[in-house]
């Protein structure tokens, strides 16, 4: 049995969790998430203040929606009562950030600023010029926003410049003239 499968879910006192037929809705205070699952090999149930995910046989594929499934119903869990968040940091020479209602314009070192629109769900907040803060209660569009947002300029393993998560570490890389040194 999966070892994340098989955990139970706590369920905060300001959280509702509900299993419908294939799906499992949990509302708290900061929202509601939904999510599918399948019925012909998971069952999800609600006991006092758990949820507990089991499968219903031991095919590969099932037992690796059931620790997905388990993953994705703690995430929900999590959002509602917490939320989830991001940190994108810009470094570079002119390379900047500012908020224009619920839209971003990077100035990236393109001939043109670009705009971001927050999906809904998302909220963004900027610190300052060089720092984004990506924030929703779902975990996955939280990340696959950030994600994107770091695609618009990705951190160059040679002087470091770019959009990069807060803390991430870019593994430089030596320069012709480093390497140039380095053989003679």
């Amino acid at each position: 049995m999966s070892r994340i499968g098989k955990a139970p879910i706590s369920i905060p006192n300001d959280v509702t969790v509900s299993v419908g037929e294939g799906e499992v809705m949990v509302v708290g205070p900061k929202g509601r998430l939904q999510y599918r699952f399948s019925t012909g090999d998971l069952t999800v149930d609600v006991v006092k203040n758990e949820v507990l995910v089991g499968r219903k046989n031991e095919q590969r594929q099932t037992k690796a929606l059931h620790g997905f499934t388990r993953s994705w119903i703690a995430n929900m869990v999590t959002g509602v009562t917490n939320g989830f968040e991001k940190r994108l940091e810009l470094v570079g020479t002119g390379y900047r950030v500012r908020s224009e209602g619920e839209k971003l314009v990077f100035s990236l070192g393109y001939s043109h600023p670009i705009e971001i629109l927050a999906p809904s769900g998302i909220q963004f907040r900027v610190e300052g010029t060089n720092l984004v803060i990506v924030s929703g209660i779902d975990k996955q569009l939280v990340g696959q926003v950030a994600a994107d947002i770091r695609a618009l300029r990705k951190p160059e393993p040679y002087k470091g410049k770019g959009i990069r998560y807060l803390g991430e570490v870019i593994r430089r890389k030596a320069g012709k003239a480093a390497k140039a040194a380095a053989q003679a």
